[in-house]
């Protein structure tokens, strides 16, 4: 995966004209800092966490990037991420670099005492790196605003003043903004619409298969069954479920659980590999990176690809895709909502003023329809996939910034 994004982005820059010097520079994050986190468990034992924090690069501004509780987390993936961050904040131009966390750790084995004694100590950990003009963490897999809240509490105490704005993805409450949970969906499902437009797809009516049923899954499975949109397949991480007449996602939304799981649920099944064959115009792997490869690309029908997740497919199935003329929407644009609206409450908390949904949905449909917008434009006028577009979009300003600081 990482060796992937740097493949893309030396491409891109040669595309804009930029040297090997630039792409030395921006190939790898800055910074990388590793930390150890010792924390009292439940049962009095101490059991020590690693932690990860990559800032990819501040020409810009302050970087900006979520944190993951995951058992697969790794050095690599935490500095991909990283640059993909910067990538997006290029993308839908906005003042921040890419940075990202993780913690190896399996959250759905903690208690909720001993996942804030983890959340605090990362804090404490990483504390001289990060702050609202430095670096601004969020939520990512297996974190949510709860533990976001922990971690803006334990920086107060450390700074001894109140900052919200050192974090995003809070509590309404304290400081988050209206419309932050539900920003990655939305921003994928806005990504969708232009999709559809571009290929002559009505979205009512159209088949939807969405492979993950966590944040971005769920709430995107309820956005498209809102517009009209048949959702045929969903999956967690114990199974999918599949009906060629719609599938009732209210009804899921009800049952799944914490970590959004329902297949357990059912007793009629179906594979990953059965889910990536269905039959549907539209289809969004909103789970985990390298889910479409070589070896299942030539089995999808769907006209249209809107990666959701993060890497879920690989760059040999990425030229297969565009080979057969499906339409690839690449993460990088399509799951930038997240980090937008992130902004939107770093914005407000640094101007104390608060905004509603509304215009919290109108800001962020405007910056996403203008983003992909942009991405199709390059896309078409130097002959290039939508992912090569969306990179040489994205790495330009870093590359700009970087320049005139004398950088390179």
């Amino acid at each position: 995966m990482y060796h992937s994004t740097q493949k893309v982005i030396h491409e891109a820059l040669m595309k804009l004209g930029f040297g090997e010097e630039m792409y030395e520079l921006l190939k790898e994050p800055l910074r990388f800092l590793e930390v150890r986190i010792p924390v009292r468990m439940d049962d009095g034992t101490v059991k020590v966490f690693t932690g990860y924090r990559s800032q990819h690069n501040d020409s810009v501004g302050p970087t900006k990037g979520g944190i993951r509780f995951h058992p697969e987390v790794d050095e690599a993936e935490v500095k991909a991420l990283s640059v993909w961050m910067s990538l997006k904040c290029g993308i839908t131009n906005l003042p921040f670099g890419g940075g990202k966390g993780g913690i190896i750790c399996d959250p759905r084995q903690m208690s909720l005492r001993e996942l804030e004694r983890l959340s605090r100590g990362y804090v404490r950990a990483i504390s001289q790196i990060v702050g609202p003009n430095k670096d601004i963490p969020a939520p990512d897999v297996y974190t949510n605003a709860q533990i976001m809240a922990w971690m803006m509490d334990e920086y107060s105490h450390l700074r001894e003043f109140d900052s919200p704005g050192f974090i995003t993805g809070k509590p309404i409450v304290l400081g988050g903004s209206q419309g932050r949970e539900t920003a990655t969906a939305r921003g994928v499902a806005i990504v969708i619409e232009e999709a559809a437009k571009k290929k002559g797809i009505e979205l009512k009516g159209a088949r939807v298969v969405i492979q993950g049923f966590g944040n971005a899954g769920s709430y995107l499975a309820k956005f498209m069954h809102d517009a009209g949109a048949k959702v045929v397949g969903v999956s967690d991480v114990y199974g999918a479920i599949a009906d060629p007449d719609g599938l009732d996602i209210d009804y899921l939304l009800d049952r799944r659980d914490s970590f959004g799981t329902f297949s357990k649920l059912f007793k009629n099944t179906i594979s990953n590999k059965e889910l990536f064959e269905l039959d549907c115009d539209i289809l969004v792997p909103a789970a985990i990176s390298s889910q479409i490869t070589e070896d299942n690309a030539y089995d999808i029908k769907a006209s249209i690809v809107v990666e959701a997740a993060n890497g879920p497919t690989t760059l040999e199935a990425t030229k297969i895709l565009n080979e057969r003329g499906v339409f690839l929407v690449p993460d990088i644009l399509s799951n930038a909502g997240g980090v937008t609206v992130s902004y939107f409450e770093w914005v407000q908390n640094n101007q104390g003023y608060y905004w509603t949904d509304e215009e919290v949905d109108e800001k962020l449909k405007k910056i996403m329809v203008d983003s992909f917008e942009n991405i199709y434009r390059v896309a078409n006028s130097h002959k290039v996939d939508m992912r090569l577009a969306a990179y040489m979009v994205g790495i330009r300003k870093l590359a700009e910034a970087s320049s005139f600081r004398g950088w390179v």
